[in-house]
């Protein structure tokens, strides 16, 4: 059972992931053929030569990039920890690298340290700052991993004690406390090589948590595929990575944005599971956060905000009903949740609580609610709350039940 032994984390339940890169530029085109795929993949899904997709690091000048305006919106959302992509696969560094040319201030116009920039943001509004570093794939690099390509020719070594681990020591060493080293797709990495870089981020930063795709189980927390939601609750410290699209990196073409509303389902659904949602922003080339991102997590943000207690610090349900015909339930010791997502007449039934139940409540004002418990013909605990008139009519809001016992802390199933 994974277990990240930090307790920052356990409470988190939603982190903000930002995907920019040079593959942001190009945003989904590469001399008129558009690609349909994640447009963070461009380089390899449309096969561009490394000498050529390297060239677009001159036009990289982000000038509507702001550091400190996206921190603070993250934290207006309710997000709890913010991950970046310090280098992608694409091979180029967001940062000021000394071991690689290749990275925004050597490699570009503006000379900027994006990440030094997001650092000093988040250290200003009190974020949590993890990192995403492609290990393995590096496309620039003739000795790094390549997906659905032959890497028969490449020395990974070359690559691991070239690039790799001194870009590690730099990003640990030259920006303050990291929350998270944030792995992705080991691919050929061996144990003992996925055991020197843990070995690598702990002598530098003990605290810091490492993800599950360090690969070779060793990471500190389980990171499900990518918006991936498990049908019940997992044991121990997890994450979903997710989008509010179809893609990670920005693409013009992709519209099929989700609705604020599909965001808190899903959300609210992850925490009931006992895990943490970690939803993606993609900059385009200019460093501009697409409208629709904040349009939609503005709208999140107001429920997450209003109903802060009812997410924050949960645990995971231990028993069914996770998902009610009306919305989803959260827990903690000694009290229930239940997230109203469709509107509902004059009152709600939760079904095998086994509890005394001393209050019902609002969790958005505090006001009090009659409920009253009892046992269906077939002697099931249930307990049922009367709704507010003007909530009558209302969908996403939610109601507290304060408990006498605790609820277990451990789920019995678990997938």
């Amino acid at each position: 059972m994974a277990d990240t032994k930090q307790q920052w984390f356990k409470d988190a339940k939603f982190g903000l992931f930002i995907h920019w890169g040079l593959y942001a530029i190009l945003a989904g085109e590469y001399k008129g053929q558009k690609t349909d795929r994640i447009a963070e993949w461009i380089m390899n899904y449309l096969n561009i030569p490394r000498e050529e997709y390297e060239k677009l690091a001159e036009q990289f000048d982000p000038v509507n990039f702001d550091a400190e305006d996206i921190v603070k919106r993250a934290k207006a959302w309710g997000m709890r920890y913010i991950v970046f992509t310090s280098k992608h696969h694409e091979g180029f560094a967001m940062y000021h690298s000394e071991c690689s040319p290749y990275n925004s201030v050597d490699a570009t116009p503006c000379k900027r340290d994006i990440l030094k920039e997001l650092q000093l943001a988040c250290e200003k509004y009190d974020m949590k700052l993890g990192l995403y570093y492609s290990q393995a794939q590096d496309w620039h690099d003739p000795d790094g991993y390549v997906a659905k390509k032959d890497n028969s020719h490449i020395n990974y070594r070359n690559y691991l004690d070239r690039k790799c681990l001194p870009q590690l020591r730099e990003i640990l060493t030259n920006y303050g406390k990291i929350a998270i080293l944030w792995f992705d797709t080991p691919m050929g990495t061996t144990p003992e090589e996925s055991v020197e870089m843990v070995k690598l981020v702990k002598e530098l930063q003990p605290e810091c948590i490492i993800n599950g795709r360090i690969g070779n189980e060793l990471g500190e927390y389980m990171t499900t595929g990518d918006n991936f939601i498990p049908r019940l609750p997992y044991e121990g410290d997890w994450e979903v990575p997710a989008t509010l699209n179809d893609t990670w990196g920005f693409n013009k073409d992709d519209h099929n944005w989700k609705t604020p509303e599909e965001i808190i389902q899903l959300l609210v659904k992850i925490n009931s599971r006992g895990g943490n949602y970690l939803l993606n922003i993609g900059p385009d080339g200019t460093g501009k956060v697409p409208e629709k991102s904040f349009e939609i997590l503005d709208k999140v943000g107001a429920y997450v905000q209003a109903n802060q207690e009812a997410i924050f610090a949960t645990k995971r349900m231990p028993y069914e009903p996770y998902e009610l015909s009306w919305g989803v339930l959260t827990c903690k010791e000694h009290r229930l949740y239940a997230h109203i997502f469709r509107p509902v007449s004059s009152r709600i039934q939760i079904l095998n609580i086994e509890n005394t139940f001393k209050r019902a409540y609002l969790v958005e004002t505090g006001e009090e609610l009659v409920f009253e418990p009892g046992r269906t013909c077939e002697d099931d605990a249930y307990i049922e709350v009367e709704i507010p008139k003007a909530y009558q009519d209302k969908a996403y809001y939610c109601i507290g039940m304060e408990m006498e016992e605790e609820m277990p802390v451990f789920a019995p199933i678990h997938a």
